[in-house]
């Protein structure tokens, strides 16, 4: 190849991302809420070479988003579980909250996934926004943006101990001697933090990535600090293609400063596409999606992706003007918010929500493949990206065009891949396999378990 190869990933959500994509495809409307629609996409994904599907997650949603959108917030873990079972090379990326879960239990799930794909899990780390989580796990409140964003290197820190403590050659094997694994290879965490203690050996070997790919969506200062720590892939929304240049920039300079090597941290903006045999065609079927938008829908969407409650504020009046001025902004997405109110004060929230971008703030490209495959080589010639996260405005139409239609473009380009040339993610990706910790602490044999209360099988 030419250039370093691109990469990219799907990203799966139901009938299509935007917002109207289910009030124009022609499949069943209850059609999202069974497996083979994301076997069919993670089947087309595969099909195409792409490095992976990614399935977010909402831990808990507001009631206006069952009017205006298809909700199929399944467990990302137990879909991607069952996908890893009918797909073969595929990476498979699922959100897992660092406010919302614990440390062992998440580096569990993840590295079972890792183990039943064979090396192909990745876990998108996110410290959830949306304070209605707070009540559907018993908490009084919501943490604040800096306290979530604190705890979440903790939490990862511990993750990471998790599945460093076996180490890679730990199981034997031995029949003869009756010896499955040697227990002078296992290690303890003992991670003990400001607001985590974990203790206690996964219970079962090191996963065939050692950990599974870290993936990092933050776009605040504090998001792209913990990318910059611990991401190995990262999902961002900039605005354009000097922000995108920027945002890359920035985030290489400070993984360089953590220790890191950049090209290793590689970008992969959001983009939402809509294809069309000619630009006519293509700039028709947007237009159709943004004819059947709901103004309802757009003000509540602006105020809960900002980690607002929609039902607390009147579409009508402006933004409550101590919501932007004289603190800071919760989140990059609430900012957004904020800095619209800012730029046209006693604006109505319903007007102001129209000039606002749906979800993750991605670019909406709209054109022929020809113009996409441009597109893409455009920005990654000006050192923007690495690849992107392929948002479908609608599902599976746009990912077969891509699969179809784009990548045949960029193979012939030289800039994609022809095979998958590995097994795993990592192999995809281009990523090193990380050796195991230095700060696990070893398990003496002779210590007895059950006098530490713990159980033996």
């Amino acid at each position: 190849m030419s250039k370093r190869p691109l990469h990219f990933t799907a990203f799966i959500w139901p009938n299509g991302y935007h917002e109207s994509a289910w009030r124009v495809v022609e499949d069943d409307v209850r059609g999202v809420l069974g497996l083979r629609y994301y076997t069919d996409i993670a089947r087309t994904a595969e099909r195409g070479l792409l490095d992976s599907i990614f399935l977010a997650d909402n831990m808990a949603i507001a009631e206006y988003r069952a009017t205006h959108l298809p909700q199929t917030q399944f467990d990302p873990i137990s879909v991607l579980s069952a996908l890893a079972a009918v797909t073969d090379r595929i990476g498979l990326i699922g959100t897992g909250s660092t406010t919302y879960s614990k440390p062992w239990e998440l580096a569990r799930r993840f590295a079972t996934l890792d183990h039943l794909s064979g090396g192909r899990a990745g876990w998108n780390i996110v410290t959830t926004v949306t304070p209605l989580a707070a009540a559907a796990f018993g908490e009084l409140a919501h943490p604040e943006h800096a306290d979530r964003y604190a705890r979440a290197h903790e939490f990862v820190d511990a993750v990471t101990r998790v599945w460093d403590s076996w180490d890679d050659d730990a199981v034997i094997g031995d029949r003869e001697n009756g010896v499955w694994a040697d227990r002078g290879r296992l290690r303890d965490p003992r991670f003990h933090g400001q607001h985590y203690d974990v203790d206690g050996i996964q219970p079962f070997p090191r996963s065939p990535q050692g950990h599974p790919v870290l993936v990092q969506a933050g776009q605040s200062a504090a998001g792209v600090g913990l990318a910059a720590r611990y991401a190995e892939l990262v999902f961002s929304g900039p605005p354009s293609l000097d922000a995108a240049v920027a945002f890359r920039s920035d985030l290489h300079a400070q993984a360089a400063a953590a220790g890191r090597d950049p090209e290793h941290v590689l970008v992969l903006p959001a983009l939402m596409i809509t294809l069309g045999g000619t630009e006519a065609e293509a700039r028709g079927r947007a237009d159709r999606l943004e004819e059947l938008a709901s103004p309802e829908f757009r003000w509540q969407n602006a105020l809960y992706t900002a980690g607002l409650d929609p039902d607390a504020y009147d579409p009508d009046a402006p933004l409550p003007a101590q919501l932007w001025t004289g603190q800071a902004a919760p989140s990059s997405r609430a900012e957004r918010l904020y800095a619209a109110a800012r730029a046209r004060p006693g604006v109505p929230l319903r007007e102001l929500a129209q000039d606002l971008t749906s979800g993750a703030g991605q670019t909406h490209f709209v054109g022929t493949p020809e113009q996409l495959a441009d597109h893409i080589t455009a920005w990654q010639d000006a050192g923007a990206v690495d690849g992107f996260t392929i948002m479908g405005s609608t599902l599976p139409y746009e990912l077969a065009a891509f699969v179809d239609e784009v990548v045949p473009i960029l193979q012939r380009r030289g800039r994609y891949r022809t095979e998958y040339t590995g097994r795993t993610l990592r192999e995809h990706l281009g990523l090193r396999r990380p050796g195991t910790s230095a700060h696990a602490i070893p398990v003496p044999a002779s210590m007895d378990p059950r006098a530490l209360g713990r159980e033996q099988r």
